[in-house]
């Protein structure tokens, strides 16, 4: 038998952002059995929260319904921030240091002296990019003849693909294919477009390859997006914007992404933002 908690990630209010299930302690189980319960919780990530081994407070592994990932932003900043909403023993003070499977990820927490933690801020994987050479064929999955900025892609861990489109409205109006995105394998298809405040976004992510439909708030994808921007010359380098995601879901969430960028290489991507638990129970496995 092991608990569960299953918390709203990037936004303050319950049953709004996106949601995440976590096993705070998932010692002992098995990999199979931990994809199986992904796929029964049916959520776009499950983490398994498990004894530190590489010099970090806790080990971290990331399922979603279809797989395991090395990385992925919401399920850890997710998972950080219910560890740490939870008295875990891996907290140390307002600091925790996460083994994945891209390294160990910083924490650090912030609230009241002596209060429950109402923010988190992460310190995540510096990408790799380079130009998506299937660029066409993933425009015209979206629906689209082109992108406002080079379509191209970026790996923290999940590989995503930036498509830039003029307005919001644009954005909100998207009609996917998403069995031709299927095609688009190890790859999630980030849509972006500017709100009229150059350092507001709003954001749309589809990916079917993870066994994702459309994720509500995509944290791995808001660090590399805040780099896209300052690389193409949308924002100031090292500028920190905020990115609104899962509006058209009814699941709005609110992500603060920087890439600060010195002597013309990138030194570190982090974001903020909030979690809450909304729900706990048992596994019977």
């Amino acid at each position: 038998m092991y608990g569960y908690v299953i918390a709203d990630v990037f936004t303050d209010t319950a049953l709004e952002g996106n949601p995440l299930a976590v096993v705070p302690d998932a010692t002992g189980m098995s990999s199979a059995c931990m994809q199986r319960i992904a796929r029964e919780m049916n959520l776009s990530e499950t983490t398994f929260v498990l004894p530190p081994t590489a010099g970090g407070d806790v080990r971290v592994r990331i399922f979603t319904p279809v797989g395991e990932l090395p990385f992925a932003g919401h399920p850890t900043f997710g998972t950080a921030a219910v560890l740490a909403t939870t008295a875990h023993p891996g907290v140390r003070g307002r600091e925790l240091r996460m083994e994945t499977g891209m390294g160990v990820v910083p924490f650090e927490f912030a609230g009241p002296p002596g209060g429950r933690v109402t923010t988190a801020r992460m310190r995540q994987p510096i990408p790799v990019w380079q130009p998506y050479d299937r660029a066409a064929e993933l425009l015209d999955a979206l629906g689209l003849s082109s992108s406002t900025l080079p379509v191209e892609v970026y790996r923290n861990g999940p590989r995503h693909a930036f498509v830039g489109l003029p307005t919001v409205a644009d954005l909100s109006a998207l009609q996917v294919d998403h069995r031709a995105l299927a095609a688009h394998e190890d790859l999630a298809a980030n849509c972006f477009a500017p709100t009229g405040d150059p350092l507001v976004w709003r954001a749309r992510m589809f990916s079917p390859a993870y066994g994702v439909v459309e994720d509500a708030g995509t944290g791995s994808a808001a660090g590399p997006l805040a780099l896209h921007l300052g690389r193409h010359g949308r924002i100031p380098q090292g500028a920190t914007i905020t990115v609104h995601q899962g509006v058209e879901m009814g699941r709005p969430s609110t992500i603060r992404a920087t890439a600060t960028v010195v002597n013309g290489a990138v030194d570190r991507v982090e974001i903020s933002g909030s979690a809450v638990v909304v729900a706990a129970g048992r596994l019977y496995v």
